[in-house]
């Protein structure tokens, strides 16, 4: 009994030493989709997040979506305060969104030296085009007038135009 002590010890102590240093990741993805914004005529990426571990005062999240039009990703950075539960992630306005065409995320979770404390990856696929979308907004203003550029004087068109990619 003693001699299989003895033997399972330095193998127990050596399975514990493989233990990830840095502990559970302190973020959980919750969500992922495309906002179309009729009124408004645009498109971004929502991100959700869910704190699962507290992490130290002062640390921030950046993301990089895929731009749906081409050329260089778009970037965002946010700050994560200990006491809110969950960090919701929105992108620029995009452009050129395509259905079923999947977007790669890329999230990094920085402690307040710059450390990396967490990075993952995920795509975001959207079940509507952004023709859908007018090519201009509605509405204008904090009170949601009606777009002249829209409703010339004051009646509604017939057609509206839809967004198009120049790509």
């Amino acid at each position: 009994m003693k001699r299989t002590f003895f033997i399972a010890l330095p193998l127990l102590l050596l399975l514990a030493a493989c233990q990830r240093e840095t502990g559970p990741d302190p973020l959980k993805l919750t969500g992922k989709m495309f906002v179309f914004n009729y009124r408004l005529a645009y498109a971004t990426y929502m991100v959700t997040l869910e704190q699962t571990e507290p992490l130290p005062e002062g640390s921030i999240v950046k993301a990089e979506f895929e731009n749906p039009a081409g050329g260089a990703p778009l970037t965002m950075e946010r700050k994560i305060f200990p006491n809110l539960p969950r960090v919701v992630l929105e992108s620029p306005d995009v452009t050129c969104v395509k259905k079923n065409q999947p977007y790669k995320v890329a999230i990094s979770v920085l402690g307040p030296n710059g450390d990396t404390l967490q990075a993952l990856e995920t795509q975001v696929t959207s079940n509507i085009d952004q023709s859908i979308l007018p090519e201009k907004a509605l509405v204008v203003g904090p009170a949601y007038e009606k777009n002249p550029e829209v409703f010339k004087d004051g009646k509604t068109p017939t057609h509206f135009e839809t967004a198009k990619c120049a790509a």
